[in-house]
Order: C-alpha cells, then structure tokens, then sequence
C-alpha cells in the first residue's frame, strides 16, 4: 500500500503532532507499506538543518526526517513555502528532501492508496 502523510504544523509548536506522524511513518515502513511525506507550511522547516529541538523538547525532528530519508522515504518539500513559511524562511533544505511543487504534491495524492494530513 502506498501511503502519502503530509505535514503542516510547525515542527516544534509544544505538542506532538509532528513526532507521532513521524513515527507512525516509520512504523508504516516497517510493515513494508511504502510511504512517501510531503512538506508544506511551517513544517517546511523540519527539512531544515538549521532547525533543531528547543531545549525542552527531546526529540530531534529534523533527524527522524533524515533517517526517514535514508531508509528511501521519499520527501518533498513545498518550493513556494521555502520563502513564505516557517521560522527560518529562505534557508535551503537539507539534502534527501527534494523541493517540489503543488503538481508534484497532486500526483501524489492521485497515485497513494491513503492520504494523511498531520
């Protein structure tokens, strides 16, 4: 099964939304579905190496993403919001997280089985 998740909320906006989406990605991987993850808004900058945990929180995003990367999740990230959303608006995104578009985002959506909006 082809599962698409995508992710919305600022990475670390004190709740857990974006660590259980990530992990639920991961379990879904496990369980030999594949699963691809679509950045846009302030989750945008979850595929920023600039980004990184506040002290409070104990979970590094950014890493899960990129571990997420090198077990072939495939990410993208919306090109428009690099500009326009997230705390670190302009910086580029860190490599395994292909900056795409809307089109890219709606063939997604079309081709997936299942479709998560985190």
């Amino acid at each position: 099964m082809k599962v698409l998740i995508i992710f919305n909320r600022e990475p670390y906006d004190n709740t857990d939304v974006t660590w259980n989406g990530l992990r639920l990605a991961d379990t879904l991987r496990q369980n030999d579905h594949e699963v691809r993850i679509f950045l846009m808004n302030d989750s945008v900058d979850m595929a920023r190496d600039v980004c990184k945990p506040p002290a409070n929180y104990d979970q590094d995003l950014s890493q899960m993403l990129k571990d997420l990367i090198a077990k072939d999740v495939a990410v993208k990230v919306c090109g428009t919001c690099m500009a326009r959303c997230g705390i670190y608006k302009n910086h580029p995104y860190f490599d395994g997280a292909e900056k795409s578009t809307m089109g890219a985002l709606a063939e997604w959506v079309v081709e997936c089985d299942r479709v998560l909006t985190f």
